[in-house]
């Protein structure tokens, strides 16, 4: 269901456009290339998107490799031999039916169209014939454009994983079970992007690969579904706005033996940000029937060998960075005045301190700044002193820091500071001795 109700949803309404609003003036989100007139569906992340996104990341790695003994790191190339993505499947089936309309020469997605009426022209019956798409971005690698120099840019991180397969286990010694992670780009010609972040042709995913035995995949699946679920939540999303999708028989890829998407309620419906797949042996078998070389495992154990099942956990990191901006995004009334503000958790929010002198007077500049820099040593710290300290507020607001200080006369008497909390708007004084171990343990309670 498709909707910008405030009461289906539970979002405030029209939160798209307010939030590509937001993401621009507080520089999250821009436009790739927009002083040309931009490059459609590509977006260029700002200072605070940028910082917002490696937290993101980094929370991620931290929960799949730093706290696991069992999982490991990997980041493979973007260009690959074409023989890849043969043996994955996606040269033959990475496609999408494509067709045309012969007035307004806008294609669209066969699938998605509802009727004759081309949308963006209003004409009937004016499509061509549904033609098969591959979503792949072709390039060439060397002084000759030709077939035999053809490569891809990688649709998926998840392939890099399976080719490398044997060397990690090799290298790390693990046995099965065990995971392989990469975050990384990739790339889709897709024919219908949209939705702001939501849908792009450059993206970066955040992937995991677990292989296991066969015969413990389903058991290992439904693990997996409920660790990935529980991060999500950690990240301080509502649980009433997330769900999963089982996918039918007929929905499922033609690998899979199980698929289930971890959805979120945007504004514009119930939409997918992460995957958990059952992609049995399918990858490694034919990655080994393809190269020619064994990508089997050896138990030791069992004294057997065989080629192991895949689990995999495959997330948008700029879907779910969109995911938690839309969940942040809050409207409220206070003291008679609307307040906007991104109850970001802290543990993600591109800021951790705003640092304000109450004046621009009697040497408050000089403390704050002072103070600004002791705290720069250990958080993300923004330092403001233009306009009154209820618009520097607001401003931090709409860019979810959690905890501004700020610099008065008392200050000045027993260096002391005020630090205000972001979504209570509660106030208490600390000693700018004690500050920085202040914050840190505010930042360490809300820890993810």
């Amino acid at each position: 269901m498709t909707t910008n109700d405030e009461h289906d949803s539970g979002h405030p309404a029209d939160l798209m456009n307010k939030l590509v609003s937001l993401c621009k003036r507080r520089g999250f989100v821009f436009q790739s290339s927009e002083i040309y007139g931009g490059v459609g569906s590509v977006y260029d992340y700002g200072p605070l998107g940028v910082e917002l996104k490696n937290n993101i990341r980094e929370a991620w790695w931290r929960e799949m490799v730093h706290r696991r003994p069992d999982i490991e790191g990997l980041d493979a190339g973007i260009l690959m031999n074409p023989r890849v993505w043969e043996a994955s499947g996606h040269v033959e089936g990475f496609t999408d039916p494509l067709v045309e309309c012969r007035n307004c020469h806008r294609r669209f997605r066969a699938d998605e169209l509802e009727g004759v009426q081309c949308p963006s022209c209003g004409m009937s019956g004016t499509f061509t014939e549904p033609r098969q798409f591959n979503l792949m971005f072709r390039t060439f690698m060397g002084p000759v454009q030709d077939e035999a120099s053809t490569v891809y840019l990688r649709p998926e991180t998840a392939q890099g994983i399976y080719v490398n397969f044997r060397s990690v286990q090799e290298a790390s010694r693990q046995k099965v079970p065990f995971g392989i992670a990469q975050v990384g780009k990739a790339f889709r010609n897709e024919i219908t992007p949209g939705n702001f972040i939501f849908r792009m042709r450059e993206f970066e995913q955040m992937e995991m690969q677990y292989f296991v035995s066969p015969g413990s995949d389903a058991e290992w699946f439904d693990v997996w579904k409920e660790r990935r679920m529980d991060w999500v939540r950690r990240l301080g999303v509502r649980r009433e706005r997330l769900r999963f999708h089982e996918h039918a028989p007929d929905e499922m890829a033609h690998y899979a033996k199980a698929a289930v998407d971890i959805q979120y309620r945007f504004p514009f419906g119930w939409q997918e940000f992460e995957g958990i797949h059952n992609r049995t042996d399918f990858d490694l078998s034919r990655h080994q029937e393809y190269s020619g070389k064994k990508l089997e495992y050896f138990d030791p154990a069992k004294n057997e060998r065989f080629v192991p099942f895949v689990i995999e956990t495959s997330a948008g990191l700029d879907r779910t960075l969109l995911v938690v901006l839309a969940d942040a995004y809050t409207e409220e009334e206070v003291e008679g005045e609307q307040r906007v503000l991104l109850r970001l958790h802290p543990a993600v929010a591109p800021i951790k301190a705003a640092v304000f002198p109450l004046v621009k007077k009697d040497g408050m500049p000089e403390v704050a700044r002072r103070v600004a820099d002791l705290l720069r040593e250990t958080v993300t710290v923004f330092y403001d002193e233009v306009g009154s300290i209820g618009r520097r507020y607001r401003r931090q607001d709409e860019a979810g820091t959690p905890y501004c200080i700020t610099i008065d006369g008392q200050t000045l008497e027993d260096d002391t500071v005020t630090v205000r909390d972001r979504d209570s708007l509660e106030q208490q004084r600390v000693s700018v001795e004690r500050l920085t171990g202040h914050v840190q343990g505010l930042l360490r309670d809300s820890a993810t």
